[in-house]
């Protein structure tokens, strides 16, 4: 592995003619009204862009993990000075989609303890990389690409889901050695964990389903039906305080409530394009980028689950997937232009 270092400059032209704003070095302010994105370019983009897909915030070292695609990088963002390390050596392949070639590579990243979880469709790899040196460590190769990564603590397993074969491959967390597997009747997409209870949840998005799994037993325990339409519902997030499961659909967001037979007791709606989204628990904020929109939504999310929009703030088209700082910084996707879009947080 080499780890090569470089500066996002804050005066660089932005990428696919998105603007941008000088840089600061340290805390970004807070804006209360519609901003400007910055933009951190990605190093190794091509004119073609980069496929960019799940990425982290790690609070611990106040960083964002980028799995960059077919640069075969997996680029790490100081999230305060916006300096990018660059980790380079990972396997890349090029693929046809829709009659269109691209190059996929790193595509997941996920938090574990001490470590961050690199999947790989270049080479069908999921590796861990130290979240304090970038040290890579134990990998494990599956039989189907990897799709999303989530790491389950009460366990100590990593959950990969694998929608090519239906399936979710479950690692042993420290040596990645293989466990168990979940096979389903649809294709799995999104993942959250409830720890105190036990449960996994996902969705299966060509049956427009989302399913609450015993992470001991690995049964399902619970199918409840979104109606988030053909497209199916696409990202997870679970707020363990209220014990509420928030589910993305192509446009909106919904809350569910499992204990109530996943009642769906909030909405919120963002535009067309949404795919994952991030939310912290202590600012009770939430972000979802649409990508066909080109349309970011800060949400506030209420104790009875009820979803209210704070600031809406224009985008790029195709920028999806953003996660927050806990200082409410957002970091979007913009693959079409291979960077990240940085978004001050609102109040």
């Amino acid at each position: 592995m080499r780890v090569t270092r470089t500066l996002a400059l804050a005066l660089l032209a932005a990428c696919g003619g998105h603007p941008t704003t000088p840089a600061p070095h340290g805390a970004t302010p807070p804006v209360t009204g519609p901003a400007t994105p910055r933009t951190v370019p990605l190093p190794g983009a091509t004119a073609d862009g980069v496929m960019l897909d799940y990425i982290v915030y790690e609070p611990a070292h106040h960083r964002v993990w980028v799995p960059a695609g077919g640069t075969g990088k997996v680029d790490v963002i100081d999230a305060r000075t916006l300096q990018v390390t660059a980790i380079d050596g990972f396997a890349t392949k090029e693929v046809e989609r829709r009659g269109q070639k691209r190059m996929v590579g790193p595509s997941a990243a996920a938090l574990g303890e001490g470590v961050v979880y690199i999947g790989n469709r270049g080479d069908s790899s999921v590796c861990a990389y130290d979240s304090g040196t970038l040290a890579k460590g134990a990998c494990a190769t599956l039989d189907s690409s990897p799709d999303g990564i989530q790491y389950v603590a009460a366990t100590k397993e990593v959950w990969v889901t694998t929608p090519r074969d239906k399936s979710i491959a479950i690692l042993d967390a420290t040596s990645l050695a293989a466990k168990a597997g979940i096979t389903f009747a649809g294709e799995p997409e999104g993942f959250a964990v409830d720890e105190a209870r036990g449960v996994f949840y996902t969705n299966l998005e060509d049956k427009d389903q989302t399913l609450a799994i015993d992470v001991r037993t690995h049964h399902v325990t619970q199918t409840w039906n979104p109606a988030c339409g053909e497209d199916g519902p696409k990202g997870l997030i679970f707020d363990a305080a209220a014990n509420h499961l928030l589910v993305v659909c192509p446009d909106h967001v919904e809350t569910l409530d499992p204990s109530h037979d996943g009642a769906v007791i909030g909405k919120l709606a963002v535009g067309d394009g949404l795919d994952a989204i991030d939310y912290v628990p202590a600012r009770h904020q939430l972000v979802a980028a649409a990508g066909r929109a080109a349309t970011l939504v800060v949400g506030t999310l209420g104790a009875d689950g009820a979803l209210t929009a704070a600031a809406t703030v224009p985008t790029a088209k195709g920028a999806r997937n953003a996660v927050m700082a806990e200082d409410g910084t957002m970091f979007v996707c913009d693959g079409h232009a291979g960077a990240i879009l940085v978004v001050p947080p609102v109040r």
